[in-house]
Parts: C-alpha cells; sequence; structure tokens
C-alpha cells in the first residue's frame, strides 16, 4: 500500500466504512469488467475534508471534538440538499413522531426556509401561534433578540419549542418592504385535532384538516358521517372542505381522505430514483362522501399533503377549487431510521396529480381566485314596511306579517360572517344548488 499522509487518516476511516478502495485512481490496478462501472470515492475531496478537520481541531480557537465535528459535516452535507432532508438527533426524531401522531410543545407554527429565511409556512389551530395572529407567509427574522438568518430550520425549531408555560418573543416580517414587529408568545403543548366539522346553514357541511396525521382518514369518514346525522339523514346539499393554512404531514392519509371523495382513478403517483419510491394510489369504489357538491379552500399555507388532495380533487373535476395559489411542496420525504436513535429524513420522489402535474415549486392554482379579505355591513336604514301600517290587511296564505329573513339567527355567530373565502364557497354552493334545480 503506498503512503498516506496523516491528514488522510479520517478520510481511510470513512473509506473503509464504505468498502471503497484506497488507492488513488491512478495507482489502481484495472478493474474486474463486472466493477469497472462501480465510482470510485473521489479522494481528493475526502482529503480536504479530514484536512479541514484536523486544521479545526489544532487551531480553532476552543477545543472540538472528532464526534461533534462529523456530526456537524453530516448535518452540513443534508442542509444542502434540499430545505426538506435534514439529519435527525434522537430528540428531533421522537418530536418528528410526535408530531405526526398529533401531540407536541410548543408555539404551534409549521417553517419552511425560502432563500436562506425562515418563514411561516402555516400556523395551526387553536395554538399560541394562530390566537397571535402569525400567518402564513411571515418571516421569522429573530427569536429571542436572536437573527435566524444563516440558522437552519431544525435550529430555528428546536428554540421556539420549549417548557410549556414560558415565554418567546418572534420578530416577524409581513411583507417584503414592510417593518419588522415583535410578537411575544406563551408556549404550550399542542395537541393537534386534524379534522373539525359543522354545519354552516341547513344542508350545507364544513369539514377542516388542519393537517394529515396518521389517522386523519379514520377522521375525515366519522365527520361526514356526523354531518349527514346532523341534516337529519338526509344527503348534503353542499360540503366546503377546508384545507387552508393546512401544511401537509402523512402521505398515506392525503390519499386516504381524498378516496373518501373519489370512486374510481388515479390519486397520486410518485417518482424517484430507488425501486420503492415508484408508487401509485388509486381510489376504491366506496364515497362516503355519496357525491355531494363540493367546494376546496386553498391559499399559500395549504403544502404537501394538502396539495396532493386538491390537485386530486381539481383533475377529476370532483370540486370547484377557491382561494388563492397553494405553497408549492411537491417533495415526498422518507424518514430512515439510523444508529443509536437516530434518522435521516430524505427527500426521495417527487409526487405528481392524476393528470401528471408535478406540484413541486408551482403549486395548485385555483379554479376561481378569491383573496382573503374582510367586508364590514353597512348600517342599513330603517324602511317603513306594509305590515307596520296600522289596519294593514292580513297575509292571504294565512302567513306571518312579517318576513322570516335572518330571524333565529341574530346573534348566534358563524363561521362564513367573518370568513370572506368561506362565505364565497358557500354562496358558489347554493349557485350549484339553484343551478340544478333550474335545469330539472
Amino acid at each position: 500500500m503506498p503512503y498516506l499522509p496523516r491528514p488522510l487518516s479520517l478520510a481511510l476511516v470513512a473509506a473503509l466504512a464504505l468498502g471503497a478502495p484506497l488507492l488513488r485512481a491512478e495507482e489502481a490496478p484495472a478493474p474486474a469488467a463486472e466493477t469497472r462501472s462501480k465510482p470510485l470515492l473521489p479522494l481528493e475531496e475526502l482529503r480536504t475534508f479530514a484536512e479541514v478537520m484536523d486544521r479545526i481541531k489544532a487551531a480553532y480557537v476552543e477545543p472540538v471534538d472528532d464526534k461533534t465535528l462529523l456530526e456537524n459535516a453530516i448535518k452540513g452535507m443534508i442542509s444542502n440538499l434540499d430545505p426538506h432532508s435534514a439529519y435527525l438527533e434522537p430528540e428531533e426524531f421522537l418530536d418528528l413522531q410526535e408530531s405526526t401522531s398529533g401531540e407536541f410543545g410548543g408555539l404551534g407554527i409549521e417553517v419552511g426556509m425560502e432563500d436562506d429565511q425562515l418563514k411561516v409556512v402555516a400556523p395551526i389551530d387553536d395554538t399560541p401561534a394562530a390566537k397571535a395572529g402569525i400567518e402564513a407567509g411571515d418571516l421569522i427574522v429573530q427569536i429571542d433578540g436572536q437573527p435566524t438568518k444563516g440558522m437552519s430550520m431544525l435550529e430555528a425549531v428546536d428554540k421556539m419549542r420549549g417548557k410549556p408555560g414560558s415565554k418567546i418573543e418572534l420578530t416577524l416580517v409581513r411583507k417584503e418592504g414592510s417593518r419588522p414587529f415583535d410578537v411575544s408568545l406563551t408556549r404550550a403543548v399542542i395537541k393537534v385535532k386534524s379534522v373539525k366539522s359543522q354545519s354552516l346553514e341547513s344542508g350545507y357541511g364544513y369539514l377542516r384538516i388542519t393537517q394529515f396525521q396518521v389517522n386523519s382518514g379514520e377522521e375525515v369518514g366519522k365527520a361526514l358521517a356526523r354531518l349527514k346525522q346532523e341534516n337529519g339523514g338526509q344527503k348534503l346539499k353542499g360540503l366546503v372542505l377546508d384545507l387552508r393554512n393546512n401544511p401537509g404531514g402523512v402521505l398515506q392519509s392525503a390519499v386516504e381522505v381524498t378516496d373518501h371523495f373519489l370512486t374510481k382513478g388515479l390519486i397520486v403517483y410518485t417518482k424517484g430514483r430507488i425501486a420503492n419510491s415508484e408508487l401509485r394510489f388509486s381510489a376504491d369504489p366506496a364515497d362516503a362522501s355519496e357525491g355531494v357538491p363540493m367546494v376546496t379552500l386553498i391559499n399559500g399555507g395549504s403544502a404537501s399533503a394538502a396539495e396532493i388532495v386538491a390537485g386530486a380533487l381539481q383533475d377529476h373535476k370532483r370540486s370547484v377549487l377557491m382561494g388563492t395559489d397553494s405553497f408549492g411542496k411537491g417533495s415526498v420525504q422518507t424518514v430512515l431510521p439510523l444508529n443509536n436513535d437516530r434518522a435521516l429524513k430524505l427527500t426521495t420522489a417527487l409526487y405528481f396529480t392524476p393528470n401528471g402535474r408535478s406540484i413541486q415549486a408551482q403549486g395548485i392554482v385555483p379554479d376561481i381566485v378569491v383573496e382573503r379579505a374582510k367586508l364590514t355591513q353597512d348600517a342599513q336604514p330603517e324602511h317603513l314596511r306594509e305590515a307596520d301600517l296600522a289596519g294593514h290587511l292580513g297575509n292571504g296564505n294565512g302567513g306571518p306579517d312579517k318576513p322570516s329573513g335572518k330571524a333565529g339567527q341574530e346573534g348566534k355567530a358563524r363561521p362564513q360572517d367573518d370568513d370572506y373565502q368561506l362565505s364565497q364557497a358557500l354562496n358558489l354552493l347554493k349557485g350549484l344548488n339553484l343551478t340544478r334545480g333550474l335545469q330539472q
């Protein structure tokens, strides 16, 4: 074996672990025919890596052990692949498992990296972040006074999580060029209920999915049955599916949710380099939604699994999509457990809608664009009516003198009253039912 300089010692360990030849390319014997296509490790780069480690250990202002340097090297290697791949240490691996099961400690913010800036993908409903008014698209520029520029996403998440009841201050920028502002929050135990449902009006249901957890498909089935029961056991006239600010989650759950609304056809398929990343998911004939007319709400906080559902419903013309463009995360991450309770979250595939559309970096465009807005009601002048006149004649059909209007609804808050996009979705469903009635 030729002489190898001291700085290469760590590289030798890495090469041995990977089963790579230790000779430089020009010194190696000609490979056998069956091994000729196997690439050699780049020894020059390994020498550079080992030399950098050696210089850091010798000259850095504070002593750093080999374990720390190697862990940091692994993190740097993974973080430069894409914003969603990550090396998970034991605590981070546990946090990931907790978030997909629906309970964890922190603020309730789903974050991502964009141009080396920490960006809010979506606040989670009924959490400190949502109650503080944090919105999808906000940039987090400081955490407790410490700039997030150059901070990895995992480091930022670790700083935002903490003991329930403890305080934290975030500095946010809402729009490009606007002034930063501070938001003080109190950490809490985040228990995320992924599926919520209620009746908007007689015959019209509302179904919200905040994120896709392992049991979300089952919960959607129960919610649809509950809405029908609340409607006196009758089929609904219309349903609003709300995926706004849904940051995604478990791929299989997104497939199960979509399957509740489709009776046939492809839901989503994935493409990757390895054999088991090539997956196709199709709907079964059962239809828990009974073909009810649907409007699906999306916005810039709708990402990943939420975009799978929206894209499939749009391609199959099963639902009208309303709102604003979605986030555009069309990649699939696989969690690969490693030794010592660590794991690798690695992007292994891209997913595509049934019509072959890649969502990556483009997102889903709604059929009807409705921006977020807030309407204020003008003061209505008092008008004199026939029923107010003394001695007026009664109604010829025996009905009440006063029109029913909103009788019984005054003072009762409804979700659509303060949500412009939701009110527009409900109006569209009513219009669809009216049009069908006229055609019949």
